[in-house]
């Protein structure tokens, strides 16, 4: 209809009067109210045709399409699942062996939970590996809180157990679990482990049943009584330290130790034991009677090379790798490079500043300095002496004068 409309329009001469301002004509009204549908008409049909359009382009048939939702980014998968006491005990009853792994700090944490390790022990060993002390003894409480921390800050799925250093637990009940309190709430663990058999039984079961910790006991070879047992030894080998190995992991049991190490015990009686008990047992040095195994981290991965550590090394550790050595390779070859002057190479040197701005720098430096930026400018400036021909092992004399800087790294 409205078309019929537009052709009288042409043809009638409205245009021409609708140009004019000649609307108040009675005669022309109805035509102007013609005019205002054809033209809202067009607009609807340009409209139209625009979305068809659009539609086509973006390669879509449907007449209409909803508003799209905003994009989301992909969610990062949730974190996994912490193991816990039920998992230790469903593996222990269906015999599937317990991995267990010590850490000490942040990144050797990562590394446990990327390989999927069942607990993580921060264990007292840290006093020997990472402190450089001759035996645990020396360790304190604060030294294991603080590495506790660490690596509970790296460590999201196993069951992080923490060692009890000497000293802690012995002197009375009361004292004990005030410091296993505090592992707990600071060092940010699920457990704790104490050495000993029926003097600690105890505190094991006052932690276990007033305080409601998770207690993991130990047997056979005590590191922490070393000085008693006249060094590092073996455990168990004649049948009346036998006999007291067994009675201290049954007592411990009895206390409600939810898991009893076994070190150093000859692999008979470890497995006599793990027959006995009802909770499962871990072994270091145990043979492969128990339940599951522990090892030392930087024993396993052959992290340390130095005489001392060499010492220490117990003989049933393999090494399933030798870190240690590419570690040393790594900086002996960094400190070739940089008495080369091989290192840094415009590589490893990515910063830069505009020419306009070191300009205005050069000018401010002048005035401070009293000195040109070109010397310092010039890549030639200094040769070092390796360069140069000088003999490779030189020393380098301290200058407490030296200037330092800080030096931002991109994270």
């Amino acid at each position: 209809m409205w078309w019929r409309a537009f052709r009288l329009w042409n043809s009638g001469g409205c245009r021409e009067r609708a140009a004019r301002g000649g609307w108040g004509d009675p005669d022309a009204r109805p035509l102007a109210a013609l005019h205002r549908r054809f033209t809202l008409g067009t607009r609807v049909q340009g409209t139209l045709a625009h979305l068809s359009l659009i539609r086509s382009l973006s390669g879509t048939s449907r007449e209409y399409s909803a508003p799209r939702a905003h994009h989301r980014p992909a969610e990062a998968p949730p974190p996994p699942r912490r193991w816990t006491l039920g998992d230790i005990r469903r593996a222990y009853a269906r015999r599937v062996p317990i991995c267990v792994v010590t850490a000490y700090n942040y990144p050797q944490a990562v590394h446990a939970d990327l390989a999927e390790m069942d607990i993580v022990l921060v264990g007292d060993s840290l006093g020997m590996v990472e402190l450089g002390y001759p035996t645990t003894q020396f360790v304190t409480l604060e030294q294991m809180l603080h590495h506790a921390q660490a690596v509970a800050r790296g460590c999201h799925r196993a069951l992080i157990v923490a060692d009890m250093p000497f000293g802690s637990y012995e002197v009375s009940v009361a004292d004990a679990m005030r410091n296993v309190m505090r592992m707990i709430r600071e060092g940010h663990v699920q457990a704790v482990k104490m050495e000993g058999g029926r003097r600690i039984a105890a505190t094991v079961r006052a932690c276990v049943q007033q305080a409601g910790v998770a207690v993991m006991g130990h047997c056979g070879l005590l590191p922490q009584t070393v000085s008693a047992l006249g060094g590092f030894r073996s455990y168990g080998k004649n049948a009346a330290e036998a006999q007291t190995c067994l009675e201290d992991a049954l007592a411990l049991q009895d206390a409600g130790a939810f898991s009893v190490v076994l070190e150093c015990v000859p692999e008979r009686l470890a497995r006599a034991i793990t027959a006995a008990l009802e909770v499962p047992t871990i072994g270091i040095g145990a043979g492969a009677g128990t339940s599951g195994q522990v090892l030392v981290y930087h024993d396993l991965c052959g992290l340390l090379s130095h005489p001392h550590h060499a010492k220490v090394t117990p003989k049933f550790c393999k090494r399933f790798a030798r870190a240690g050595e590419v570690i040393q390779e790594a900086l002996e070859r960094y400190r070739d490079e940089v008495k080369h002057g091989a290192f840094p190479s415009a590589e490893h040197s990515p910063y830069s500043i505009p020419d306009r701005e070191w300009e205005r720098f050069a000018t401010a430096y002048e005035k401070l300095t009293g000195r040109s930026t070109d010397a310092a400018d010039s890549p030639s400036a200094e040769v070092p002496a390796a360069a140069a021909g000088v003999e490779k092992k030189t020393t380098v004399a301290n200058d407490e004068s030296r200037d330092t800087e800080e030096v931002l790294y991109p994270r």
